[in-house]
């Protein structure tokens, strides 16, 4: 686990919070947008970088709805917009 991922986790083996969840699709979604911008043509790898936005997109819904300290906290970690 990255060193973003391992400050947000809950206890050890935590790959399942709402917290978790945000911080692996975090990786993905820089991932994917590095491979897009070498490749503009691959349609495939865009729809799965827009899924990847959306989910976390909603995560960071829920977590604003039903836990705003910990909303806070990971937009501080993973340095995303407020």
């Amino acid at each position: 686990m990255s060193k973003k991922i391992q400050e947000l986790a809950i206890h050890d083996k935590d790959t399942g919070s709402s917290e978790i969840q945000i911080a692996f699709l975090t990786d993905k979604i820089e991932t994917l947008s590095s491979h897009i911008k070498k490749f503009k043509k691959d349609k495939h790898s865009s729809v799965g970088l827009l899924r990847a936005v959306n989910r976390r997109k909603k995560l960071l819904e829920y977590l604003k709805k039903n836990k705003i300290d910990s909303y806070k906290n990971v937009l501080s970690k993973l340095n995303l917009r407020k």
